[in-house]
């Protein structure tokens, strides 16, 4: 059978969703072609599942730390197979939701795999997509327009591939129906160290592995000291600038044992289990790509600031172009594509205006570029760092630790970037972001009328230090 439409999806993760969704709103007819379920990583192995796990660890911890704040509290218990109800009902919901939206826009969806083909009987050129639905039936979708959001995949090290029981990637580690003792984590990217925190709160002793110099490669530098600082102060064990021997993995007596690399020292390590985190990688091969003639750059589907392929009808967003390989930056690109292909008017791409998120504790977070960013890019800087300890509504939480810095062209007075360690970092961004957006300089922020008490008066103050002119330090 074939179906004709104006748009199909191959993909139905946060991207590949809100394609279809802006594409429907467009009065396209619209087709989305998902294998798994609706949701994708982000919903069902990512970002809900790992923040409901982060979100019941925090609170623990803080519960346990009730006397601090004059409550005496005893027979606080965890009861983790409780958390992972709560998780998998949080999961659920928002799964249902999905679903909704779909039948609300009346988008149609087939469950199956999809495979893009080449030029045939049922289209001029490449773009249509074969589809081996769930109940063994072939499909033939063939759009005006496809987006190819078909995400990614934990990446692996030779020698460390998940097995579910010793060797985890983070899809298993969400999975686990009980807390091991140890934890070694490879990677102190994002992953890795959201993981070592809720570990760490949840009671588990944590050693994280990490071959670059510091955590967060890609953060600023003082933000990457304050969360390994952080993290230390807590009981994880932090190793930067290390490398680990995968030939020297093995299991005895119950536990892994791997031996890491600084230099001339190798140090045995060992933990009731191993999480490898150490990126992921597009999910680009078996859909067909060699059907077509869309170029790939390093693994990872090569595309314009419109989302277009080397193919212009055919786009492409998400995890499988790589980039930040965040589902509010497929999101947004989905949307960015959809509003190209419909002639909507619409800005390009820049990645530069999409806030990072890490959703430790504390939390991390930062839009734009880092001070050493910008000053390899040439750039004269001017800079201004204010500690959460200056502000009285995280004296009032109790949780003084961090700091927000503002980056500034110091010639044209461009905010250039914003970098926040500290309470509820991932909510302040957004201010941060829309300055960006808005091309707004730090005076400009500055003049804002900031709420007392509130967190976010530390915007406001670290704009108004960078002039030299903060109110608080």
């Amino acid at each position: 059978m074939t179906i004709s439409c104006d748009v199909a999806v191959l993909g139905g993760g946060t991207g590949g969703y809100i394609a279809a969704i802006r594409a429907a709103q467009l009065g396209k007819e619209v087709v989305i072609i998902e294998q798994d379920k609706l949701g994708g990583t982000c919903l069902h192995r990512g970002c809900i599942p790992s923040k409901a796990l982060l979100r019941s660890a925090e609170l623990y911890a803080q519960m346990k730390d009730s006397a601090s704040f004059g409550i005496e509290t005893s027979g606080v218990t965890l009861v983790f197979p409780k958390v992972q109800e709560r998780k998998q009902g949080i999961v659920d919901q928002l799964h249902k939701g999905v679903q909704y939206l779909m039948r609300k826009n009346k988008i149609q969806v087939l469950q199956g795999k999809g495979r893009v083909i080449g030029p045939s009987i049922f289209s001029p050129k490449s773009g249509a997509v074969a589809v081996e639905l769930s109940d063994g039936e072939m499909e033939t979708v063939v759009p005006a327009n496809l987006i190819i959001a078909t995400g990614s995949r934990p990446r692996f090290l030779p020698g460390l591939i998940p097995d579910g029981k010793h060797i985890l990637s983070s899809d298993e580690a969400l999975s686990m129906e009980e807390l091991p003792e140890s934890m070694l984590i490879v990677g102190g990217g994002v992953i890795g160290v959201e993981w070592a925190s809720l570990l760490n709160d949840f009671g588990v002793q944590v050693t994280v592995v990490e071959a670059a110099d510091q955590l967060l490669p890609a953060e600023d530098e003082e933000v990457a000291r304050e969360l390994q600082k952080q993290l230390q102060k807590r009981g994880v064990t932090v190793m930067t600038g290390v490398k680990v021997l995968t030939d020297s993995y093995e299991v005895k007596d119950g536990l892994v044992h791997i031996s890491a690399q600084r230099g001339d020292d190798v140090t045995i390590l060992q933990g009731d289990k191993l999480l490898v985190s150490v990126g992921r990688q597009a999910n680009v091969e078996n859909i067909g790509l060699e059907n077509t003639d869309i170029g790939l750059q390093q693994g990872f589907i090569r595309v314009n600031e419109h989302m277009q392929t080397t193919e212009p009808h055919i786009y492409a967003i998400g995890d499988c172009i790589g980039g930040l390989q965040l589902a509010h930056a497929a999101s947004h690109e989905g949307l960015v594509a959809v509003n190209h292909l419909a002639g909507e008017s619409s800005h390009a791409y820049e990645a530069s205006q999409v806030p990072r998120c890490v959703y430790t504790r504390p939390e991390v977070a930062s839009v734009g570029i880092t001070e050493k960013e910008a000053k390899q890019q040439g750039r004269e800087v001017k800079t201004a760092k204010v500690p959460f300890s200056a502000i009285g509504k995280a004296l009032v939480q109790g949780e003084r630790e961090g700091f927000v810095k503002i980056v500034a062209d110091a010639v044209t007075n461009d905010l250039v970037g914003v970098q926040i360690i500290g309470a509820h970092a991932t909510e302040l961004i957004a201010q941060a972001a829309l300055a960006q957006l808005l091309d707004a300089t730090p005076w400009e922020i500055g003049q804002a009328v900031f709420a007392h008490p509130s967190l976010s008066e530390i915007i406001g103050e670290a704009a108004l230090a960078v002039e030299g002119r903060s109110l608080s330090l």
